[in-house]
């Protein structure tokens, strides 16, 4: 009696299309974490006025300034929750960031601007 040396490839195939079928299964599924972004567009063909318009600089030590102002980020928010509560337009926020600043610095400024409802525009350099 001689062994055979051949191997049956038909159940590895099986197996394979199961891992398949599995990861589209569960990839479809997995919503990933991320920012919302208000990206430019040309909705307007008008440039709105700018004196509702406020700048925060985060610079690379990751200080905040607020209209040329060193504030914390409590006063920040503080701030920005004040300018929500105004009457008029809407409140414009002009984030300029460092390119060495902490994501997270950054984040912070976005979320605030984000729960206060005010449109906020990101520049890298002033």
């Amino acid at each position: 009696s001689k062994v055979s040396a051949e191997f049956n490839m038909s159940s590895l195939t099986d197996i394979i299309f199961l891992l398949l079928i599995f990861f589209m299964l569960t990839s479809t599924l997995v919503a990933p974490n991320s920012i919302n972004f208000n990206l430019p567009g040309s909705k307007q063909k008008r440039v709105e006025s700018t004196r509702n318009t406020d700048e925060i600089r985060i610079n690379k030590r990751g200080l905040y300034y607020f209209n040329d102002r060193s504030v914390s980020i409590v006063e920040l928010e503080d701030r920005m929750s004040r300018m929500s509560g105004r009457g008029g337009a809407q409140p414009v926020v002009v984030v300029y960031i460092s390119p060495q600043a902490n994501v997270e610095k950054v984040a912070a400024v976005m979320d605030i601007a984000l729960r206060y409802d005010i449109k906020q525009v990101t520049a890298s350099r002033k």
